[in-house]
């Protein structure tokens, strides 16, 4: 299954101006996520690709996908991550982006 665009979760601010200043510092993660169709190797070699990973790192991240169902594979800016995800559905993979989770 592929993805045509950015999954954005909404984020709300409740707690006023000082939730939104330290909301900035969130970092955004970029999710890959099991499919049905990309082969294990695939996907270690796309990851190799768009991210330089080690070819040991990649397979790490792929078995997490394959076992866990998703693997975090980025974190950083919002238009990083943007950018994290477009490259990966240009070869087919299932990625989406969200705020990184602290707590």
């Amino acid at each position: 299954m592929r993805v045509s665009e950015t999954e954005v979760l909404p984020h709300r601010n409740v707690e006023g101006d000082s939730a939104e200043h330290t909301d900035i510092d969130r970092p955004w993660i970029v999710l890959v996520w099991n499919d049905p169709i990309n082969l294990m190797s695939y996907v270690t070699f796309v990851l190799q690709k768009v991210f330089g990973y080690s070819k040991e790192k990649a397979t790490a991240l792929m078995l997490d996908v394959h076992h866990k169902g998703r693997a975090v594979v980025s974190s950083g800016t919002r238009e990083h991550a943007e950018i994290d995800v477009y490259r990966l559905h240009e070869h087919g993979l299932w990625a989406t982006m969200q705020r990184e989770d602290n707590g």
